[in-house]
This record gives structure tokens, C-alpha cells and sequence, in this order.
């Protein structure tokens, strides 16, 4: 139904100025993390304090609480993301502010950010505005370590694989055929390929390798998948580093450095506390990229909080096509995880670049690029449907957004059959989103959680990325390389194959080429190499030039980022 102009206004009130995120985070008042973990019936025993406002949680509060029914699991995911920003982990935390704001008890399960978008893109992935998780500042850098402990347990099985070929290569591994590179927590484009070992035989042997970045090493993942300790070991023990002379491959169990590797990740695996602007409980843990790897938060913290609350907000990285397929297909596949229904986040300004509108004029209403651009909403919202998650559509509100675009997004959504909601959580915080989590709540009151796992693992690779490709990207096909022709027939050959698939694809589009907007059509996927996460339980399609480590920007924001004598930072948002 159409609105009046007088209608529209009423409709869509002018939205207040607020502060910028890092002032609303330096202000905020927070409470001590005792309190905060008081809310979802954790005491201080279980509780291993990182100063007074952040923790890990203890694995006995997991024994306290397993035999707990779950709660509803709410996913977050995005259309395609573009340079005019989607806000989805504000939209996550303003959600879940809104349950509180309700009196409904609740929790919140997000990834942690990676310092190398943090100080490239970026420039900080805790939220905005009212909308934060707290301490801001804390949780874009070091948080509790665990991103440089995932780092420290990669490198050394780096360097016990290289010490063994040094040392008389007892497993006769292939150097040409090495798999297992090394990793780093920043962008770096000058580390992606390199040969190492130069010098003199005391400084090693000359071998190509290469860096990527924390958030795509399998060691994270397996730290985000694994169930326990003993988890945990099994997986790091599986993970294939090599392959030897005879093409057979070599685990990293034979290296005998998988207790080493444990003890460095033992205190990783406990999940992390910390709150919101409006104290939410925030289980903050692990950081896998939603575009080069699986997207989402640590099993453990989900299943925990789960067992802690009634209802439960998570994030997928980037779009539906990457973050929530692969969270359906890969996360819930393994933990057995049932979400009940998902929140599919847009802007205007994203929905009008992708009807053509170019970065610099988003701010002028265009009601026909907009009416264009809602193709990629429309197939987003498909596929969410797809994987088995009746879906709800926040409008996440930008200053600029006229009323008559923001009904244009209604009416579109009316027109799809796909209930939709005004989101304000990022000028008003819990009060701007309680619309949101009132239309949310009723769908999983009403449905039960049923993930449709739309492929078998063990289908066929090509099989599988064909699926994903036709189903959820609308490609037309899928074409090889020889390189990726081998690798397939190499992972087959040695019983590696029966993995679901990972695609590490491009965030900017539908496809595999970031220059196409909107719901591209009339093209096929380029896969380039495939390569198995053995440890993590997935196999890697790299398609068209998507990079496992990537380059800072011309302008970055380590240029803004900075600190004064007394210790405020600023720059981070």
C-alpha cells in the first residue's frame, strides 16, 4: 500500500545526530563483567577475568548447563555488501539490546575482529553508534590473545614441518608439494607468495610459501568448530600439510607436534565475555572471514549461550551467499545446530549502488535505481528461504534515506511475500530496533528450526560446487582449471572429498567478479584451485581472484588510528 507524502513523514520521523562511535564508546558506562555474566546465571567461579570488563568463560560452565534445553537461534546475514556499508553486527546488537529492552533474557554470539581490516578497511568491527560491543577499543586489537595464539600454534607447525624436511625429510615430503603456509594477523599483499629458506644450508632449504592472513588459516577454523579439547586435537592431528614423494598425503599428526600446538591454544578455546552499550551478555569468540572461510562465531560460544539464554542472536559474515549458506552447510551440519530464523539486513544506499547509483551521489533519492537495485534483496531473501529460515528483512536506517525510499523497500518487500522492519538501532540502540525483535520473536515462537542441507557430503566436489553455485549464486555453470581439475582428482583419489564445500569467492557480488552489482545473470563461476581444510571438515573452492590474504587500501585507516599521552585512543570506529 502506497503512503501519502503527509503519511510518509509521519512514518519516518527525521532521524536524531548522534556522536561518533568511538565518543559513544569512551562514554559509554559499563558494568563489571561479574554482572554482566550474573545475567545469564554464570557465578564468579566460572569466570577467568581479563582485567573488569572482559572474561573467559571456564569449561565447567559448560558441564553446569549442557543437559539445558537450547534456545531460539537468530541468524543475522546481509545482501551484498558495497561501499555504502550494511551494518549488520549493529544490527545484530541492537537486536538483541531490543530483547532486553523488552524484558526478554537473551545473549549475543559474535565473531572477534581481525586487527588487519581493523587497521585497512575497516578501522574497527565492534558495531556503531548505540549499537557497540564494549570495550570497543579492546576488542578491534589484542582482546584476550587469542588471535595471536591461533597465529603462534599455525607458524610452529610451520616450523616443525620445515625442520623435518631439514632433517633428513623422514616422511619424504615432495618440497614442490608443500600446502601448509604461514600467517599473520594484517593485510599484506608483499607476503602472499614468496620463497623462504635463502642463504647458506645452516639457514635452511629454498621452498616457495606464502602468508594468510589469521582469519583464513585453518587453525582458526578448527578452533571455531572444534567441541572440546579432545576435538581439538583430533582435528589439528588430520589437517594435511603436505603431500610426499608418492602423492600420498601427510597429516600434521605424523610431525608430532600436536600436544605443543594444544597447549598453546588451551586457554583459545574458552569462549569470550563482554557487553554491549546497553549490557547485553556478548559471547565474543573466534574470527573466521565469512568470504575465504566458514563466517561465523566458535561452536562452543554458540552452543553455550544457547543453553544460557532463551534466545540467542548470531552473525554470519558478509552476505547470504557466503556467510549464512556456509553457516548452514557447515557450522550447523557439524554442531548440529537447528536456527529458527534469520534477519536479512539492507540499506538503501546498498540497494541503490547496486541499481547503478555510483558512491558519491547515494546520498540524492533515486527511487528507480533503488526499485532496480532490490533484485539483489530478492534473491538473497531466496536463498535464505532455501536453506530451510523463514525471513525477516531490517531496513537498516541511514540519515540520508528520504521516506519515500524507505517505503519503496516496504513495498518491495510486501510485494515478495518477505515481512520487513525499520531498523534504528544505530541512533537509538535498543529502542530503535524493538520493532525488529517483536516481528523476529513471533516467527521462531511460531516455527521450528529445520536447516536444509540442499547437497550431500558425499556428492560429488563438482557436484557440490555446482549446487552452490546454480542454487544460491545463479551462475550458469562452472568452469576449471587444470590446476583445479588436478587438485579435485587428488582429493578424490586419496579419500579426502567427502567434506562439504567452502567457497572462497568474492564478497562484492553474487558472482565471482566484485565489478558485477546487483543479481547478475548469463555467467559461469571460475574455480582456479581446490584445496582441502582437512581438519576443519570443509574443502576450499578458490574462485575467480579471491586472495587468502588481503592488501591494505590506498587510504587505510592506520593513517586516522592513534593514541594521546593519556592513553585515548582515537580513530577506531
Amino acid at each position: 500500500m502506497k503512503l501519502s507524502e503527509s503519511e510518509l513523514e509521519a512514518q519516518y520521523p527525521e532521524m536524531p545526530s548522534i556522536p561518533s562511535d568511538i565518543e559513544i564508546s569512551q562514554n559509554a558506562s559499563m558494568k563489571q563483567i561479574p554482572e554482566i555474566a550474573s545475567l545469564v546465571d554464570i557465578d564468579l567461579d566460572g569466570l577467568e577475568q581479563y582485567g573488569k570488563y572482559k572474561a573467559k568463560i571456564e569449561n565447567s560452565v559448560w558441564e553446569q548447563v549442557k543437559d539445558n534445553p537450547d534456545g531460539k537461534l537468530i541468524l543475522v546475514t546481509a545482501i551484498t555488501p558495497t561501499p555504502a556499508g550494511e551494518g549488520k553486527t549493529c544490527t545484530s546488537i541492537g537486536l538483541a539490546q531490543a530483547f532486553g529492552k523488552l524484558g526478554i533474557k537473551h545473549a549475543l554470539a559474535l565473531r572477534e575482529p581481525s586487527m588487519g581490516p581493523t587497521f585497512g578497511i575497516k578501522g574497527g568491527a565492534a558495531g556503531g553508534g548505540y549499537s557497540q560491543v564494549l570495550p570497543m577499543e579492546d576488542i578491534n586489537m589484542h582482546f584476550t590473545g587469542d588471535l595471536h595464539a591461533i597465529a603462534a600454534a599455525h607458524n610452529l607447525l610451520s616450523a616443525v614441518l620445515d625442520n623435518s624436511m631439514h632433517f633428513d625429510n623422514p616422511l619424504d615430503i615432495d618440497p614442490e608439494k608443500v600446502t601448509w603456509r604461514r600467517t599473520i594477523d594484517l593485510c599484506d599483499r608483499q607476503l602472499r607468495n614468496g620463497e623462504i629458506g635463502l642463504g647458506s644450508k645452516f639457514d635452511g632449504f629454498p621452498h616457495k610459501t606464502g602468508f594468510d592472513i589469521v582469519a583464513a588459516s585453518e587453525i582458526m577454523t578448527i578452533v571455531a568448530l572444534a567441541l572440546d579439547m579432545d576435538d581439538l586435537r583430533e582435528r589439528l592431528g588430520r589437517i594435511v600439510v603436505a603431500y610426499n614423494k608418492a602423492g600420498k598425503p601427510v597429516f600434521a599428526r605424523e610431525l608430532d607436534c600436536i600436544g605443543s600446538m594444544c597447549v598453546i591454544l588451551k586457554d583459545v578455546l574458552k569462549p569470550n565475555l563482554v557487553q554491549t552499550c546497553e549490557h547485553t551478555p556478548v559471547f565474543v569468540h573466534c574470527g573466521p572471514f565469512g568470504n575465504i572461510a566458514h563466517g561465523s562465531n566458535s561452536v562452543r560460544a554458540t552452543r553455550l549461550s544457547l543453553k544460557l539464554a532463551p534466545y540467542v542472536v548470531t552473525e554470519a559474515g558478509f552476505a547470504a551467499d557466503l556467510g549464512a549458506e556456509k553457516f548452514v552447510n557447515i557450522k550447523c551440519r557439524q554442531a548440529g545446530l537447528n536456527p529458527n530464523a534469520c534477519v536479512l539486513v539492507a540499506t538503501v544506499r546498498a540497494l541503490k549502488y547496486h541499481g547503478g547509483v555510483e558512491k558519491e551521489d547515494l546520498n540524492t533519492e533515486n527511487l528507480e535505481a533503488l526499485k532496480t537495485g532490490c533484485e539483489n534483496l530478492r534473491t538473497h531473501a531466496e536463498n535464505v528461504q532455501k536453506y530451510g529460515l523463514p525471513v525477516v528483512v531490517a531496513i537498516n536506517r541511514f540519515p540520508s534515506d528520504t521516506p519515500a525510499e524507505l517505503d519503496t523497500v516496504r513495498q518491495y518487500c510486501e510485494e515478495i511475500g518477505v515481512e520487513c522492519s525499520l531498523s534504528e538501532v544505530v541512533a537509538k540502540g535498543s529502542e530503535g530496533g524493538l520493532d525488529l525483535a517483536k516481528k523476529i520473536k513471533r516467527v521462531v515462537d511460531e516455527k521450528p528450526g529445520a536447516p536444509n542441507y540442499y547437497y550431500a557430503n558425499t556428492d560429488s566436489i563438482k557436484d557440490k560446487i555446482q549446487t552452490v553455485a546454480r542454487e544460491i549464486y545463479r551462475a550458469d555453470g562452472v568452469d576449471y582449471t587444470e590446476e583445479a581439475d588436478a587438485s579435485i582428482l587428488r582429493l578424490q583419489e586419496n579419500g579426502l572429498a567427502d567434506w562439504p564445500i567452502c567457497m572462497a569467492k568474492t564478497q562484492a557480488s553474487l558472482s565471482d567478479d566484485p565489478k558485477k552489482r546487483n543479481a547478475p545473470t548469463g555467467w559461469r563461476l571460475q574455480v582456479r584451485d581446490v584445496k582441502v581444510s582437512n581438519g576443519a571438515g570443509f574443502i576450499v573452492a578458490l574462485t575467480g581472484k579471491m586472495m587468502l590474504m588481503p592488501g591494505m587500501p590506498k587510504q587505510s585507516a592506520v593513517q586516522r588510528i592513534d593514541i594521546d599521552s593519556e592513553g585515548r585512543i582515537t580513530g577506531l570506529s
